[in-house]
């Protein structure tokens, strides 16, 4: 073998070895940046009050059925905290009448999730635990969608039945939430982890979402 031989090879090892360190320290350091951002969102909670503000004028600006029917899903859900229940109510169930008219949407899994989420927080405030429960079945039932399935489903009504130990119906809530956010399966699980043992998972902006 020729010294110019040995040299290329060296030179391609110490490369390949240069370009296998750069690619596991960016990613050790994504893990490390994701960790933090995740950690500062634990402790996070929406503003209901700017959140119902903002869908409002979206549904104020819409034009057609299915422009509407895109905005309403969180019109009704933000009505529940910063609102009235009755019109929370009246746009959950709007919401899923009109839903059958576009099941192939992208926005079908938005619409039905959120609105039978309006529905059991609705259904919790009216003192019927019993159809909370089942409603957030409904919700982890969504089929997904373009946002679901990247950011996760939203956990308010997880976060409240919880807060009055309904810890088995979450538990099966995430587990179908797994069938349309599996890339993000070790969070799922985590919040399982926590729930059964008792500590208060920080759901962050799957508040919002």
């Amino acid at each position: 073998m020729t010294n110019k031989i040995k040299s290329f090879l060296i030179f391609c090892g110490g490369f390949v070895t240069a370009v296998l360190f750069i690619a596991i320290g960016g990613y050790a350091y994504f893990q490390y940046t994701l960790s933090m951002v995740e950690e500062y969102q634990s402790e996070w909670t929406p503003d209901f009050g700017e959140q119902l503000y903002k869908s409002a004028a979206e549904l104020a600006a819409a034009k057609t059925e299915y422009e509407k029917w895109v905005a309403i899903g969180d019109v009704a859900l933000w009505n529940v905290d910063g609102g009235s229940l009755v019109k929370a109510s009246e746009f959950a169930h709007e919401t899923l009448r009109i839903a059958e008219k576009y099941k192939k949407d992208w926005n079908y899994g938005n619409a039905i999730h959120k609105a039978h989420l309006t529905l059991g927080r609705v259904a919790l405030r009216n003192g019927d635990t019993a159809e909370a429960k089942k409603q957030l079945i409904l919700a982890g039932k969504t089929p997904g969608s373009p946002q679901l399935n990247s950011f996760g489903p939203n956990m308010l009504l997880a976060q409240e039945l919880l807060e009055i130990g309904e810890k088995a119906v979450v538990v099966e809530y995430l587990e179908l939430c797994e069938e349309f956010w599996g890339y993000r399966l070790e969070k799922l699980i985590k919040w399982q982890e926590q729930i059964s043992n008792g500590e208060k998972p920080g759901f962050g902006s799957n508040l919002l979402y």
